[in-house]
């Protein structure tokens, strides 16, 4: 359960970036499609089953969830802590008259905002893309949050020794999975969870008639029952020369995220400092260097090139360098979940940065 001083401190915090960006309201959008539900579930409690929910939270005056009325269930709609709940036929239309001739800024414009409600929205208040404001607002964590994300980290944790447990050569990659994802499940993970392994250096989910060899990089990615999503994972097996060669820049990047993900640093000071062992050997990174991890999956900022965000003590980043060869095949790709401390960066998950 969500304390009701927590609740106030988040609505606290995305009010005075609404002050310091002119708004007069925020809707904040989430959607069924894993990962993206999570913005939701930070304003109102609520988890997102069945389509898409919006939550309206005004500069004054209490908050409302929307859900669309064509699917009555969307989800447990007595989980969600706010009271004034409505069921919409056209939800962008409900927005529009509620909100009407007002500065409305919103989250998940780009990728969840569905486009008629987009449409009826904006025929009525000034539309203002607020992705960035909305996670800069919620990127330092409570203690609260912290102890949910501690929680993920040690399900996640246990979930991987389960899968390095179960591996070996010769098995199918949905045979492996299968006891991490039983106990994610058991752990109140429900359906948030999003665990694959690496073909090549591609994600592939975890099927049947995929056949790990010599070998395997996992992808694991959960949340725990406090909807906080984290990232831990090893590769395993026995690399060949070129992938022995990432695993050393992988041990420079583990070493120098210690330092480098101190409060006052920028994002674009952490990405030099954990993939400089990586271009020192000449090596592109495949993915971003990290990102900031809540109750979306990824969330603003992410660790790279040019990104001066300053960091800040109880941010947490999932930091998973994505190294790939010239030749487009050999990968090295490995996860943690980063908590920034007074002193520097703190892995959460206590698995020693090597090959399993």
């Amino acid at each position: 359960m969500v304390s009701p001083t927590e609740i106030e401190r988040r609505y606290a915090a995305v009010r005075e970036a609404m002050d310091a960006h002119g708004l007069d309201a925020v809707v904040v959008c989430g959607s069924e499609y894993t990962g993206f539900e999570g913005a939701v579930t930070y304003l109102s409690g609520f988890g997102i089953v069945h389509r898409y929910a919006y939550v309206v939270l005004p500069r004054d005056g209490e908050p409302s969830i929307v859900f669309p009325a064509e699917a009555r269930y969307v989800g447990v709609h007595g989980t969600s802590w706010i009271e004034d709940q409505v069921f919409a036929d056209r939800p962008g239309e409900w927005l529009g008259d509620r909100l009407g001739g007002r500065r409305v800024g919103v989250y998940g414009l780009d990728y969840v905002l569905t486009v008629r409600d987009f449409v009826a929205l904006s025929h009525k208040v000034e539309v203002v893309p607020f992705d960035v404001e909305f996670d800069l607002a919620r990127a330092v964590k409570s203690d609260e949050e912290v102890a949910s994300v501690r929680d993920s980290v040690r399900i996640n944790t246990q979930g991987f020794q389960l899968f390095a447990e179960a591996y070996a050569p010769g098995k199918s990659a949905a045979e492996v999975l299968a006891p991490a994802e039983d106990y994610f499940v058991a752990e109140g993970c429900g359906r948030l969870t999003m665990n694959m392994v690496l073909i090549g250096a591609e994600f592939a989910i975890a099927r049947s008639d995929t056949t790990l060899g010599e070998f395997c990089i996992p992808s694991l990615e959960i949340a725990g029952p406090g909807g906080h999503w984290v990232e831990v994972s090893r590769a395993l097996g026995t690399p060949n020369a070129e992938v022995a060669r990432m695993l050393e820049a992988y041990e420079e990047y583990f070493d120098a995220a210690k330092t480098a993900l101190r409060p006052g640093a920028t994002a674009h000071d952490a990405h030099r400092a954990v993939s400089k062992g990586f271009t020192d050997r000449g090596y592109h990174l495949g993915h971003v260097t990290g990102h900031s991890i809540g109750m979306t999956m990824i969330e603003h900022p992410k660790i790279g090139e040019g990104i001066e965000t300053e960091l800040r003590e109880n941010m947490v980043f999932s930091m998973h360098p994505h190294v790939i060869a010239e030749n487009g095949h050999d990968c090295l790709y490995m996860q943690d979940t980063w908590l920034v401390t007074s002193s520097g960066g703190q892995p959460l998950a206590g698995l020693p940065m090597r090959l399993f």
